[in-house]
């Protein structure tokens, strides 16, 4: 992670107006930073002391359970919050965050922990993407049982893919989205028989994005 300069700071802060946000002067206790892909944003088990508001890029949120074993629990996209539960103190630890792309965010530093819990124009803010989190979490667990896989499949390899490209772990991403291992290369297959996708190398290439699209349409 890298802070960004003068520049590219006024650039982002122009582009994603997070000044709106609060009831008092943010600037002083914001940087914009940028992660690269791959790169851990939170570290599993660590106390974060700062907020993060992602503006650009997309992330995994992970968990390890009791018996060691680590599971993908959610795909992250921009705009959305990170680290906001620790700052209100309901979890002490977090889960780990890793980046999907190249990922720029706003960090806050918790030096104004204190006017951000007393500011009611942030806190309704944070109700509101709380709120969306929740909606958006119960929407995925209804299209699991709604859906047939081939949709939800198209759904997500638009939301993983970076720049037209679909490389993410079978083994991770079949117990993400609730099927076999084998059931998930079938439909890969599958896709590659119908020219939606072209296995390489390093990954499978997106070749019809409209067709991708109108599979995950269906669900939209």
């Amino acid at each position: 992670m890298h802070i960004l300069t003068a520049k590219k700071r006024l650039h982002y802060l122009e582009e994603y107006p997070i000044h709106d946000f609060f009831s008092f002067d943010i600037y002083p206790y914001l940087e914009v930073c940028q992660f690269d892909k791959g790169e851990w944003i939170f570290k599993e088990g660590s106390f974060p002391d700062t907020l993060y508001y992602m503006v650009e890029g997309k992330a995994k949120l992970y968990m390890t359970h009791k018996n060691g074993k680590v599971s993908l629990i959610e795909y992250l996209e921009a705009p959305r919050f990170m680290g906001e539960i620790e700052l209100l103190n309901e979890a002490r630890y977090t889960k780990g965050i890793q980046t999907v792309t190249e990922t720029i965010c706003f960090s806050i530093t918790q030096a104004c922990k204190e006017k951000l819990l007393a500011d009611a124009l942030f806190l309704r803010r944070l109700c509101v993407f709380l709120g969306e989190k929740a909606t958006n979490m119960t929407a995925k667990y209804t299209q699991n049982l709604a859906y047939p896989f081939e949709n939800r499949l198209a759904t997500f390899i638009q939301l993983s893919a970076d720049q037209g490209i679909y490389k993410e772990r079978h083994t991770e991403i079949s117990e993400y989205l609730g099927v076999s291992y084998r059931h998930l290369l079938y439909v890969l297959a599958q896709f590659c028989d119908e020219k939606i996708l072209e296995k390489k190398k390093n990954g499978y290439y997106i070749i019809d994005e409209e067709r991708l699209q109108q599979l995950a349409q269906e669900i939209q």
